[in-house]
């Protein structure tokens, strides 16, 4: 990879993970990442088992501030992975023009704010009572990184990530805003006024 060292963290939740599935998925995405982005910087891999399948979850980092992400489930672990590293190379190849011209034309890193992140019960764990209060029960609270990006940036941050909404700070004015994806095929864009 043009003599970068990317980190890797390769795990498996409750699931024993050998050395040579490690070596193999450090291979195959070292093939994948090098063809379509300039400069990763870190990759995590986790595995863990859902019913008979096995889950894998692979996130990779781009020197950018740009993340790839993919998912798959399949009844063999090795199988799992090779099918989470095709989706992820789809996304890269559908990009990978603009993701040179994004590492071309951005000349600083992708400046991150902090935030937090909770996560609320559900409320159909006990759809059977009526709700005590309108206020939400948190349960966790998280840190995370909102970037500030293009809105073009930011809508490909979206696709490449493979979800169905993205948060970002807008570059051209500073506030948070929202790309997602409508039941109509199209992108929204939410913008504070």
């Amino acid at each position: 990879m043009k003599g970068i060292k990317m980190r890797y963290q390769i795990s498996g939740k409750q699931i024993d993970i050998g050395t040579a599935l490690q070596q193999h998925v450090r291979s195959e995405i070292d093939v994948v990442v090098s063809k379509y982005a300039e400069r990763p910087t870190d990759a995590l891999v986790v595995f863990s088992k859902s019913g008979h399948e096995f889950v894998c979850e692979a996130t990779v980092h781009l020197s950018t501030g740009l993340t790839a992400q993919a998912r798959s489930h399949e009844n063999e672990i090795y199988a799992s992975f090779d099918t989470c590293a095709a989706k992820m190379e789809k996304q890269l190849r559908r990009y990978k023009r603009r993701l040179k011209d994004h590492h071309a034309t951005r000349t600083t890193p992708v400046e991150l704010s902090s935030a937090s992140s909770y996560i609320l019960v559900s409320e159909h764990e006990n759809e059977e009572s009526e709700p005590k209060t309108l206020q939400p029960i948190i349960i966790a609270e998280v840190e995370t990184k909102i970037p500030n990006l293009s809105v073009g940036e930011a809508v490909m941050q979206m696709e490449i990530s493979g979800k169905d909404f993205f948060v970002f700070k807008n570059d051209a004015n500073k506030l948070v805003s929202i790309v997602y994806k409508r039941d109509d095929g199209n992108i929204g864009w939410v913008e504070p006024k």
